[in-house]
């Protein structure tokens, strides 16, 4: 497909536009020193620099007239065991029902018996009550790259034993994490696809990365959550109300994230099947 330069700079522009929303907050941040718990995350845990967001790409077989596109077939071919991997571990978790009733307690079992936290902040039934917590529920995280921070204490009490190398085995998408991850996914395919469904993948994980925090052990009364104002409240997971809202958060975030998972899947196949040709 050809486009033309003012077709290619609108929806660059529209692009930029859109994600300077979350982009330079941050930035701003970051310049003057200071620290978000939630809002970082995304800038900090994943390995996707804001510049890299805010560059739009119409991923591979798009072209400017008379420009060039950096999805090229060298590219293409030299992503592909990548393309083949996320691929994998989409279709299998796509293929199973989410699970809800994990309650956020990934977050909880971070700071089991251990008197640092992770994120700076003190937690909102102190040391002893988040403990309680831990001990007096189910923990079946089965998402890696929580578990992997649980304190040793913690690792014990967790039904499952995820590792990095089973991850199509266990992966569902119930969990909040893979949701996240849907964006580490299509980054990791940029500039192949379409930055447009990157930034799809972005909002999604801004959005659970705040339930995430919500319902995590941590006192964050009065943090200003997004660019409208809005004030933090928490997820009461300790809770039968805050258990039911935890479930039903989950159930939302699983059907926003289906077709976006959908739509990675569809642009591995495209992708795959451009290498074979």
């Amino acid at each position: 497909m050809i486009v033309d330069l003012e077709a290619w700079r609108a929806r660059e522009a529209a692009h930029q536009h859109r994600v300077d929303v979350w982009v330079q907050p941050h930035l701003e941040r970051r310049h003057r020193g200071e620290k978000h718990p939630v809002h970082d995350f995304l800038f900090t845990y994943y390995s996707h620099r804001p510049s890299a967001l805010r560059r739009w790409h119409p991923g591979y077989g798009v072209d400017l007239v008379g420009g060039s596109n950096p999805a090229t077939v060298t590219l293409l071919a030299q992503r592909r065991p990548l393309i083949e991997r996320i691929r994998r571990l989409l279709v299998a978790t796509a293929s199973r029902s989410p699970t809800l009733g994990c309650f956020g307690l990934h977050e909880w079992a971070m700071v089991h018996r251990t008197d640092a936290t992770r994120h700076d902040w003190p937690l909102r039934l102190g040391p002893a009550g988040t403990d309680t917590v831990v001990e007096s529920h189910r923990i079946a995280c089965s998402h890696f790259d929580a578990f992997r921070f649980f304190t040793p204490s913690a690792r014990p009490l967790n039904t499952l034993h995820p590792s990095r190398d089973d991850r199509e085995a266990l992966e569902q998408p119930g969990c909040l994490h893979a949701g996240m991850d849907l964006y580490k996914h299509a980054f990791r395919l940029s500039p192949l696809i379409a930055s447009e469904l990157v930034a799809d993948a972005f909002e999604l994980a801004w959005d659970i990365r705040i339930m995430d925090m919500r319902a995590a052990p941590y006192d964050l009364s009065g943090l200003v959550l997004d660019p409208s104002g809005e004030e933090w409240t928490p997820v009461k997971i300790e809770t039968p109300e805050g258990k039911r809202e935890y479930a039903d958060r989950q159930r939302h975030y699983s059907e926003r994230g289906g077709p976006i998972r959908q739509r990675l899947i569809d642009e591995c196949e495209r992708l795959l099947s451009a290498t074979e040709a």
